[in-house]
């Protein structure tokens, strides 16, 4: 039996959480600096206490199973979770459910020695600190394999030396996790990496530039340089070699609720479209009766059904006991067409606006800039759709005759052998 209904159960919790986030927690967003400022007195002041009631309601950081230590509600309530936090730009940190620490706290929990849990995942989950994923680097961008940023080791310590590029919260951050070559001879390129917890005042750290884009309040990106930085071997999460498969293991979640928090922003972004094109009028009647408004609200209503569904069905899978890797192409055709969902229904609502659409009163040109970053993050969306369509051509097989078996002429020969030439 197949049912598009939410768990009776769960649904109140749901409504609790949209009327929650619109009420409490959106304001924030216009008046506060960047999520991650933990220690902003401003973020003290008025964000404690909305997590304070989230975690009464027993909905606090959500997002690790119970093998974890988590309270196990599945990738698809965490979906629809994550489909009402998007609607704000603090909901994800008032739920301790933001990025990175996500992914960070889920490979912590998977990979983590009892001693790093207990340093830095149990206060990570306890927003008591934020934390950083740094990956990419400069000249390498989105592929592990170019990556040159090194450890080498010396008796108890490894030396690390190398840039890191686009390090998304490395300013506020206590800690970075990140992927260095520890082996660059070894016989599998993706075993030559290994993943460190690094402190972020560790000597030889430095941050050479933050970047920043439109509709960010603070510039937060790091480019970081790292000079003879030494941590100990008791600073390697996981085993020696084994980066890409703890990037693996963060990513994939990781990607669900970074789309269904888009899926939150777009749908903003139409439901303010709705409201505009009702209450505007131009030559004479409303701008909602014009076909070719009519049109953009058809296209965009049916842009969020379809990602909506996509989305939902994967987390599903995950929830049937699907590992992440069993099921990346679903992943991938999410991440992949992601951006052109947000693109298009955020440009429909810009439009619709006119020149108030342009303006920094609207969000919408802010959205529209991040739909480049969301195709971007994680992962271009270049990469996924190669991963979409070779996972998808492994279910298929080729034909060597000189015309493909489902040739008109084969397949009449066919159904007359099997059902005779008539009358």
């Amino acid at each position: 039996m197949w049912s598009f209904e939410n768990d009776p159960d769960f649904q109140p919790e749901l409504d609790w959480i949209d009327t929650f986030v619109r009420e409490k927690v959106q304001p924030l967003d216009y008046i506060l600096g960047s999520q991650w400022d933990i220690h902003d007195p401003e973020f003290v002041r008025l964000v404690r206490p909305l997590q304070a009631e989230v975690q009464e309601r027993g909905l606090w950081a959500c997002h690790l199973g119970p093998e974890l230590g988590g309270p196990g509600y599945g990738q698809l309530k965490l979906a629809l979770m994550n489909e009402k936090f998007g609607m704000s730009r603090f909901g994800p940190i008032v739920f301790g459910a933001q990025a990175p620490d996500t992914g960070n706290s889920e490979i912590l929990a998977h990979f983590g020695t009892p001693e790093q849990k207990k340093r830095y995942l149990e206060p990570l989950l306890a927003n008591e600190v934020v934390s950083c994923f740094s990956m990419t680097e400069p000249q390498g961008g989105a592929d592990p394999l170019l990556f040159r940023t090194s450890a080498v080791r010396d008796g108890d310590e490894w030396v690390i030396n190398g840039e890191k590029w686009f390090a998304s919260e490395a300013e506020t951050a206590a800690f970075y996790i990140m992927m260095v070559v520890t082996d660059p001879e070894a016989e599998s390129p993706y075993a030559r990496a290994s993943m460190f917890i690094i402190d972020t005042d560790t000597p030889g750290i430095e941050i050479v530039q933050n970047y920043g884009f439109y509709g960010e309040p603070e510039d937060t990106h790091a480019h970081l340089r790292l000079t003879d930085v030494r941590v100990p071997h008791a600073a390697m999460l996981g085993e020696p070699g084994q980066a890409f498969a703890i990037a693996q293991t963060r990513l994939g979640g990781g990607r669900m609720h970074h789309a269904m928090r888009t899926l939150a922003q777009a749908t903003r972004a139409f439901d303010m479209t709705c409201e505009r094109v009702l209450s505007r009028s131009t030559k004479g009647e409303v701008l909602a009766r014009k076909q070719m408004v009519q049109e953009k609200i058809a296209d965009s209503w049916v842009q969020l059904r379809q990602f909506r569904l996509l989305i939902l069905e994967t987390a599903w899978l995950a929830d049937q006991g699907n590992d992440w890797k069993a099921i990346r192409k679903n992943v991938s055709a999410v991440k992949s067409i992601m951006p052109d969902v947000l693109h298009d229904i955020a440009s429909r609502a810009l439009h619709l606006h006119g020149s108030l659409g342009l303006s920094h009163e609207m969000p919408f040109a802010e959205w529209v800039i991040n739909s480049f970053h969301i195709g971007l993050a994680d992962g271009p969306t270049e990469v996924h759709k190669m991963v979409v369509a070779r996972e998808v051509l492994k279910d298929y097989k080729a034909d060597d005759a000189q015309f493909p078996s489902y040739i008109r002429h084969q397949q009449v020969q066919h159904a007359r052998a099997l059902y005779g030439t008539g009358a």
